[in-house]
């Protein structure tokens, strides 16, 4: 489900969910396991200065598990619930994180990426974007905010509202990713790129990279509209589970 590979100072966590890395509770949960141990680990002394979040040859996630998000009340609730736990564990991260967008990422994979530091992205068919207007979901206020701090305002109004699906080409274009390589390629330069952050000395890059992503914990850490009400009004809805219905047939 996920696979931990160490490269020198750079460990990279690969989403391993066959088919197409759907983020269930169990998912996420080891995710936001893995990058507590290894925050643990760089703080006890270990060598260990970055992480590569990636996932599979043409898919990075498929997003939030629509069999969980359609089950049971309580099931939805804790996948929420999960996934907002792993949304301030991103942000907080001590350790810089690069996401190997290796395919297609939309949704709750689009999240991931975006909380990461850096995105390197696969040349070709694969596209990113927010596109839970389309699955029937409100992404709410933080997401929204997230999605602004990357693109501004107007970019990030347009793509959220009508839930696109950006291609590379023009991920690369609005800022969403930070470079394009070859699909076989995408790892190893995000690895590279912790490597060389490795490299830096390890104190003026910690200050700087607090500096820089302060705007992201304060909105994560302080959110506007509460877990509940995010649930009851935006992803336990008729509508939502109506148009989710139409998605698992």
């Amino acid at each position: 489900m996920l696979e931990i590979i160490q490269h020198g100072s750079v460990r990279e966590l690969r989403l391993a969910r066959a088919p197409v890395n759907a983020l269930n509770t169990e998912l996420i949960s080891a995710l936001d396991a893995a990058i507590e141990l290894a925050e643990t680990e760089a703080a006890a002394g270990a060598s260990l200065r970055a992480l590569v979040i990636s996932g599979n040859p043409k898919l990075f996630s498929a997003g939030l598990d629509l069999r969980e998000i359609t089950g049971p009340t309580e099931t939805a609730r804790t996948l929420v619930l999960a996934f907002s736990q792993l949304q301030l564990r991103l942000a907080r991260a001590s350790l810089p994180l690069i996401a190997a967008i290796t395919g297609h990422s939309p949704a709750g994979g689009a999240v991931i990426a975006i909380l990461c530091d850096h995105r390197i992205m696969a040349k070709g068919a694969a596209r990113i974007g927010l596109n839970e207007v389309q699955v029937g979901l409100y992404p709410g206020e933080t997401i929204f905010r997230c999605y602004e701090r990357i693109l501004g305002t107007a970019k990030a109004a347009n793509f959220l509202t009508r839930g696109a699906m950006l291609t590379a080409d023009e991920a690369l274009a609005a800022g969403l990713v930070d470079e394009l390589v070859e699909p076989e390629q995408v790892i190893a330069r995000a690895i590279a790129i912790g490597q060389e952050i490795a490299a830096l000395p390890p104190e003026t890059y910690r200050k700087t990279r607090a500096l820089v992503r302060a705007d992201l914990v304060r909105i994560i850490e302080h959110p506007n509209e509460s877990l509940a009400s995010l649930m009851k009004d935006g992803w336990i809805t008729a509508e939502t589970r109506a148009q989710m219905a139409k998605l698992l047939r």
